[in-house]
């Protein structure tokens, strides 16, 4: 399995193609739009959220709600281009009316100056932004709903959520409550910032309103979990085949973020041997399983059947409506950075980018192992599989 996806902020569309999904998956639109409505709807989104509301078009690989194992096309409309056509119009050459809005001003912690050095952008860093802003994500997110759509029929279940916002933390204790993950989506998805209680979503509420009266933005730490995910998925032979690797690689890939742990994570660095390894047991019913899971389910990078655990550090938004020190790149003057119509805060968006991120590793992991052309061969070599493990 592999995607690319195409398209700017504020251009006509954002696009996706998808290729080595097995025929045979049931997919819809509506599964789909469900993913994008949670990326869109979180506390802390800007304006945009108003102006449009996120909806796909399959546009090839799927005939009658079912994937054909040909490329998929996914498509989401940008409204807000109606806004925009002059200055995106990619049939036009450049003139004063359609380069309004140029930014020379780039924002400290954006892809902007960089980008305008690397791809000699200095007429106008709006070529950078357009494809750096986090926009991009909508269709990272559909892409995951499609490998979500696929890890559901093989038994997987994998979730995010919000452990903190700036200084509004989450008593990551109570996750011992639930049993499945649906149990835990039930309530983190009923509340705006995504989080574990009422008392926390009510001071991550207070934390962005805060920022957002002080012109500013704030970051966090979002969380995935994955259950029923097969052993051994991954390898140790190669560090480039490590499960865990291209998790963490996925993750850091999304926009805005800086860190990656798993399980235990940096806390494990102060503790003992003792206190980390995760001891195995073996019983009749389950086969071998660990006693703990401070490793958060990975071992030598593979899969070891227990919970992945994975958190991601999310940094403030760079656009700033109170903006910082910047230089003019065609004066070198001094100035104040470009300002950009932004979000506060992109934590509560963040959970659900990178449980799609997540998924679309596993997805890619199990397609990898088992046969990829058919849903129904899929379903049976794993269920072989499975019982092949728990004889072992």
């Amino acid at each position: 399995m592999r995607y690319m996806t195409a398209g700017e902020s504020h251009g006509p569309e954002e696009v996706a193609i998808i290729e080595g999904i097995p025929a045979g998956l049931t997919l819809t639109q509506a599964d789909i739009d469900e993913q994008l409505a949670r990326r869109q709807h979180a506390y802390g989104r800007g304006q945009r959220q108003v102006i449009e509301t996120d909806k796909v078009t399959i546009m090839a690989g799927v005939r009658h709600q079912v994937t054909l194992g040909s490329p998929i096309a996914l498509n989401v409309h940008n409204d807000d281009h109606n806004h925009w056509t002059k200055i995106m119009d990619p049939n036009v050459p450049a003139d004063a009316e359609n380069t309004m809005r140029k930014v020379m001003r780039p924002r400290p912690g954006h892809a902007d100056l960089v980008g305008g050095m690397k791809y000699r952008h200095q007429a106008d860093l709006r070529n950078v932004l357009e494809r750096s802003s986090a926009r991009e994500t909508v269709m990272r997110v559909a892409v995951g709903a499609v490998a979500k759509k696929l890890l559901a029929e093989i038994g997987v279940d994998v979730h995010g959520f919000v452990l903190n916002v700036g200084p509004a933390r989450a008593d990551t204790s109570v996750l011992t409550n639930y049993r499945t993950l649906q149990e835990l989506r039930e309530v983190t998805e009923s509340f705006p910032t995504r989080t574990l209680d009422a008392e926390t979503d009510a001071k991550i509420r207070e934390v962005i309103d805060q920022t957002k009266r002080d012109a500013n933005t704030v970051g966090g730490t979002v969380q995935v979990m994955a259950t029923g995910v097969p052993v051994g998925l991954g390898s140790y032979v190669s560090a480039d085949e490590k499960l865990d690797a291209k998790i963490a690689r996925a993750i850091v890939g999304i926009n805005a973020f800086k860190g990656v742990e798993f399980g235990g994570g940096f806390e494990n660095a102060e503790k003992y041997g003792s206190e980390v390894m995760d001891e195995i047991y073996w019983d009749a019913d389950r086969g071998f399983y660990r006693g703990s899971n401070n490793l958060g389910g990975f071992e030598g990078g593979m899969t070891t059947g227990e919970m992945i655990v994975v958190k991601g550090v999310v940094k403030p938004i760079p656009t700033l409506y109170r903006a910082m020190q910047s230089v003019d790149i065609d004066t070198h003057e001094d100035h104040r950075a470009s300002i950009e119509r932004s979000d506060t805060t992109a934590v509560t968006a963040a959970a659900v980018i990178a449980e799609a991120m997540v998924a679309i590793e596993l997805a890619k992991a199990v397609l990898d192992k088992f046969d990829a052309d058919n849903m129904d061969r899929l379903q049976e070599q794993l269920a072989a599989y499975r019982e092949e493990i728990k004889r072992f």
